[in-house]
Formats: C-alpha cells, sequence, structure tokens
C-alpha cells in the first residue's frame, strides 16, 4: 500500500485539516505554533512501530475532551486513502469486489483504536459482508462448529488481510538524540517507567533502540560496573583504576567483572559500527562504547579525524543521524524498508549546506519509504519539487490545515498563512540565486503549474536523448505575466545576460512580451517566447496546450466529480484548453479553486512521467524539442 493523501479531524488543535496529498517526500512547512506536529502525530498512531498509543487526554481536543471521552469509537481522528498493487486488489476481488474499482481504500481509525474500511470507487460494493468475520466451510448451520473452531480453521476476512499490509509509521523528532553523556542509573529507571514527558519518553526509547541493538542491557552493564565497587573507575582505554586496597582474589574477581564488560561493549561497538556503515554510505566511521562507572559515552573516529572524540563533540548531523538510523532501523522490527517515515523538524540546528545534504538524504531514502517531514527553514526545500511541499497554518478558528496552494496568503489564513508562504517563497529566491552562481539557465514561466509541466517536459526530452543541456534549466515561475519583467531585471546573471521568459499566448502574455521586447529585452527579442511560437494553426495558447490533451481531459474529470455532464464530452482538441475549462465549469455551475491549475499539473506530470511512452508520440515529441532548443 502506498499513501496517496491523509486527514486528521479533532486531534489536538486540528479540528479539519481538509485531505493532504502525499508523496514520495512530503514537506508540511509553517510558522512555529502553526500545528505542524499535529499532523504527524496522527499519522504515527495510526499504525505505530513502537510506543504510539492513543491517549484520550493528551489527543483529543480539550475544548471538546469532556463530550468525546464518553464515545471514543464514535470519534474518527485520522483517515488515510492507499493506492493498493496488484497482489492487493487480487485479494479484495477475492472477497467479492471487483478489481477494477479497488485502485484505492480509504483506512479511518477511531480514538478507540478501531479501523474502518471503504472503496470510493466502489460504492455498490457491500463492505459489511466483506469486512464482516467469515466462518470457515465446516462451520455447522446452528453455528455451535463454528463458534467453537479457532482463528486459524477460519477463512481470514478482508479487514484483517488488509490491515496486516497496512504499512508502519516510524515517528522520530529531535527530542530523542543522544544525550552528551547516559548515566545509566537514570536510564534503567526511565525504561521502567510509563509516565515520563514527552522530551524523556523519546530520549528513553532511542536508548532502548541503542541497547537493543548491541545486544546489552543497561542494567547488567550498570551491575558489572557496581560489581567492582563504588570506589573503582576505568579509563578511557578500559583499565582499572582504583584506591583502595584489594586482595589478591578481589582483583581476579574484579578483573574477570571489566574483562566480561569489555568484551560485551567491544562486540557492541563492532554492531554498532558495522550497522550504521551498511546505512550511511557518506563516511566511515567507528564507534567504540565505552562504559565508565555509572556512566555510557560514545566515542567516534572516521579516516578525517583518526582520534576518537566524544559523540556530543561531533557534529549536530551526526548525532541526528545516529539517533535516528537507531529508531528508524531497529525499532520498525527489520520491516523498515515497507515502513512510512514522519520525521519532527528534523535537522533544524544544522547549518543550511547540511540541511540541504539531508534534503537529498530524504530522496534516496525515498526509493524505499515514503518519507513525511515538518519544518519551517527554507533550505529544507527542494524548489526544483514544489509539488512536494504542503502550507501547514492556522485558519481563523484556531484550527491547523494544510493546502498544496503557495501562493499569496488568503483572507482565511491570515498572517499565520503569510509565514508559511514566505518561508516557501524564500526557497524559490535561494534556488533562482544558486542557480545564477553556478551557471544554470533560468527560464521564467508565469505560475507553478508552468514549472510543473515544463520540468516534466524537460526530464522526458533529457531521457529520450533529445535534448543535451549543457546547464541545468530550471523554471522559476513569476506569479503572473504582468510581473515577469520585475522578476527578470532581478534575475539578470553576473554576465548581464537576460534569462528567457516563456509566456502564455492569451492577450496578457502578448501584452507583457510586447512590453518586454521593446524595454528591457530591446536586442534580445528572441529571449522572450510564446508558446503560439510551437503550433503551426493554434493561437491563444497556453503552457497547458503543450501537454498531451486526453491525459489533462482525463485526470480533470477524475479530480471534478461536481459536473453533471464530464468534461471530455464537450472538449475540443483543435482549441486551446484552459478557456475551455473554464467555460464547461462555468456551465455546470461551478466555481474552479484557486490552486485548480496546480492541483492539475501535478497529477499529470506524475502519470505523465510513471508511463511516458503511452501519453506521448513522436509529434509532440518534436514540439517539445522544438520549443527547449531555443533556450540552449
Amino acid at each position: 500500500m502506498i499513501l496517496k493523501k491523509f486527514r486528521v479531524t479533532n486531534f489536538r488543535s486540528t479540528t479539519d485539516s481538509g485531505w493532504i496529498e502525499a508523496s514520495d517526500v512530503t514537506a508540511l512547512i509553517g510558522e512555529n505554533e502553526a500545528g505542524k506536529t499535529n499532523l504527524l502525530l496522527p499519522l504515527w498512531k495510526f499504525n505505530p512501530t513502537g510506543d504510539g498509543e492513543i491517549n484520550l487526554l493528551d489527543d483529543m481536543p480539550r475544548s471538546r475532551y469532556a463530550e468525546m471521552r464518553e464515545e471514543p469509537g464514535s470519534n474518527d481522528f485520522i483517515a488515510c486513502m492507499f493506492k493498493l498493487d496488484e497482489e492487493e486488489r487480487d485479494i479484495a476481488a477475492q472477497h467479492g469486489a471487483d478489481p477494477e474499482k479497488c485502485n484505492t481504500v480509504e483506512v479511518v481509525r477511531d480514538f478507540d483504536g478501531r479501523y474502518s474500511w471503504s472503496f470510493p470507487e466502489a460504492e455498490d460494493f457491500n463492505l459489511h459482508d466483506a469486512f464482516a468475520s467469515q466462518p470457515s466451510e465446516d462451520a455447522t448451520e446452528d453455528g455451535d462448529e463454528g463458534a467453537d473452531s479457532k482463528p486459524e480453521d477460519r477463512d481470514p476476512t478482508l479487514s484483517s488481510a488488509f490491515e496486516e499490509r497496512l504499512p508502519k509509521f516510524v515517528y522520530y523528532s529531535n527530542y530523542g538524540n543522544l544525550d552528551a553523556q547516559i548515566y545509566l542509573p537514570h536510564v534503567v529507571d526511565n525504561l521502567a517507567r510509563n509516565d515520563l514527558g514527552a522530551k524523556e519518553a523519546a530520549k528513553a526509547r532511542t536508548l532502548k533502540v541503542l541497547f537493543d541493538l548491541v545486544n546489552l542491557s543497561p542494567k547488567e552493564v550498570l551491575e558489572l560496573a557496581r560489581a567492582t565497587g563504588v570506589t573503582e573507575r576505568v579509563n578511557q582505554q578500559g583499565q582499572l583504576i582504583s584506591t583502595d586496597p584489594k586482595t589478591d582474589e578481589q582483583i581476579a574477581a574484579d578483573d574477570e567483572q571489566l574483562r566480561t564488560r569489555a568484551a560485551l561493549l567491544q562486540s557492541a561497538s563492532t554492531k554498532l559500527t558495522r550497522s550504521f556503515h551498511d546505512w550511511w554510505k557518506q563516511g566511515d566511521y567507528r564507534f567504540r562504547l565505552q562504559a565508565d562507572g555509572n556512566y555510557f559515552r560514545i566515542w567516534v573516529a572516521d579516516d578525517r579525524r583518526p582520534e576518537e572524540i566524544e559523540l556530543e563533540h561531533r557534529s549536530t548531523g551526526l548525532q541526528w543521524f545516529l539517533s535516528f538510523f537507531l529508531v528508524f532501523t531497529y525499532e520498525s522490527e527489520d520491516n523498515h524498508e515497507h515502513a512510512i517515515v514522519l520525521l519532527d523538524e528534523p535537522g533544524h540546528s544544522l547549518h543550511p549546506l547540511a540541511q540541504r545534504d539531508l534534503s537529498r538524504f530524504f530522496d534516496n531514502l525515498a526509493q524505499t519509504n515514503q518519507i513525511l517531514f515538518t519544518t519551517h527553514s527554507p533550505f529544507m526545500i527542494d524548489a526544483d519539487r514544489l509539488d512536494r511541499v504542503r502550507k501547514v497554518y492556522v485558519d481563523n478558528e484556531g484550527g491547523t490545515v494544510a493546502s498544496a496552494d503557495l501562493g499569496q496568503a488568503r483572507r482565511s489564513g491570515g498572517k499565520r498563512e503569510a509565514g508559511a508562504t514566505y518561508a516557501v517563497h524564500s526557497a524559490l529566491n535561494l534556488s533562482v540565486s544558486e542557480s545564477l552562481l553556478l551557471g544554470c539557465k533560468p527560464v521564467i514561466v508565469e505560475g507553478p503549474s508552468d514549472q510543473h509541466y515544463l520540468s516534466a517536459i524537460k526530464n522526458v526530452l533529457i531521457g529520450k536523448g533529445r535534448i543535451q543541456p549543457s546547464a541545468e534549466l530550471v523554471f522559476p515561475p513569476s506569479g503572473g505575466a504582468k510581473t515577469a519583467k520585475i522578476i527578470a531585471s532581478i534575475l539578470v546573471g553576473r554576465d548581464d545576460v537576460l534569462p528567457f521568459v516563456l509566456l502564455d499566448g492569451d492577450n496578457a502574455g502578448r501584452q507583457a512580451a510586447q512590453s518586454l521586447r521593446a524595454s528591457l529585452y530591446t536586442g534580445s527579442e528572441d529571449r522572450v517566447i510564446l508558446t503560439d511560437e510551437v503550433f503551426e494553426t493554434m493561437t491563444d495558447t497556453e503552457i497547458e496546450d503543450l501537454l498531451p490533451s486526453a491525459l489533462l481531459v482525463k485526470v480533470l474529470d477524475r479530480q471534478e466529480r461536481r459536473a453533471d455532464r464530464d468534461f471530455d464530452d464537450t472538449h475540443d482538441p483543435t482549441l486551446p484548453i484552459v478557456p475551455q475549462i473554464k467555460n464547461w465549469a462555468k456551465t455546470e455551475g461551478f466555481e474552479l479553486s484557486q490552486d485548480w491549475k496546480v492541483r492539475l499539473s501535478l497529477e499529470v506530470k506524475d502519470k505523465l512521467l510513471a508511463n511516458i511512452d503511452r501519453h506521448i508520440d513522436e509529434e509532440m515529441l518534436d514540439r517539445w524539442a522544438s520549443l527547449f532548443r531555443k533556450f540552449l
């Protein structure tokens, strides 16, 4: 199962987040106190790898706690929409469902911990029969034999079959980072408690995984240390330091205890080093675990720094990676390749360059695991993948909501939404600045949907060998044809080379192109391009007309269920598609959402890149290549 979207309701500060689309890497960006954590925690509690128990007092909204606690089973807190693979669709078919209508399943969990299931595409499917208990064929009519039959003698229900395949969720926050030094008596005490606060519980969780990994019990290590006498300590080399005279028998016993502990720690150190090396390829780190009386330390060395240094004196990034590695790899019970990773403010204390490295690390990890993370740092946002970003803010009613619309704040969001928007725009500004410094070629476009489409086209053309750009092509959106001139003047590079501008062929685009060519681009008129220039007969075109119309039509009809008549029934492929969409919506009596272009572009981009040859012919490739050669 692949998580496609989720929705949080009545969980702490979140009344209704709305549906939040999930991709391979999803960034939830917002100001402090926007409630970003309260979008990750319910996902974790949906199906946690460890801990993550539902706590009514902590998790229910305080304003409704008195009423909701009486009937926790009547209050849902998380809904997830999963895409099913072929095997999972076959399982559904075995229980009577139409596999063609079981591409997705919606799973809801309530505060009682129960799951409910539905197939959004198969409303006529009898879910009660499919998900109810099914007696074995050997059960008698009066049910006596079925009642006495063991669970393994009964046919598995659809809910039990699907519940086994639900992905686990691994949650990690900076609270779980390993401390500078570990005081073993506190570790032993905290691991036995269930009343710890959030920070203490997170640290105890990481330490538990650490000791489980190295097959050591903190109590055993502590007892081995105490057995040698409370006045005795060992130095960094593991040698005994004692101030009290002892008999030969006592010295021999103490030496045996020390050798036993040293052997255990050496074995554990080797295992930690080997495991971390297999997982983290960006450094050859060697770890050594040391127990000194009541204290436990981790020493680190590598090829560049062969001398051993305490973990707390190494970079914060290494501390974070080691702590996250322990929780992610070993708490998920060796099934972490199927787990969905939830990271709360990862790397918030790292240098901006280190944050960029962390972002690239997420890309590698996402090859096997979906990732959702919260942040307020623009350095954690890949400006070339703004389709991954969701803006989180507090609405006027005080609830946490999320949106894929990264444009200017609406009245419902106010200053809080503006804060999240600013972080996204900062990331874009950083990307543009870097592209100039690194010699990339910016091509200014009108909006974020244009950026998504052109990024996809670029990848297709490079993959097909149609273009071989000598520098990376980036597509910063200007926010509209009218502001393209302002952005272009900002983006003039160090060599005073004007960036290319690609505008729609509609009236606004033509006016903007005329203004640019008559002023800033005088003498460089060929660097201002209209989409009409790549079409032989069609005029008033927009970026959307560059894409396969059949794919756009299919995705639009799937997204817009409010119309009585599908857009496919009215679409004319010989005319520009955007005006037709607007006229269709008006005729059908509904208003397109503010971000409809962006939502359409994201899904079209995903489907296009997932099956390129299915949607694109040679004529379209030729048109794309002719356009992109203008940029080279």
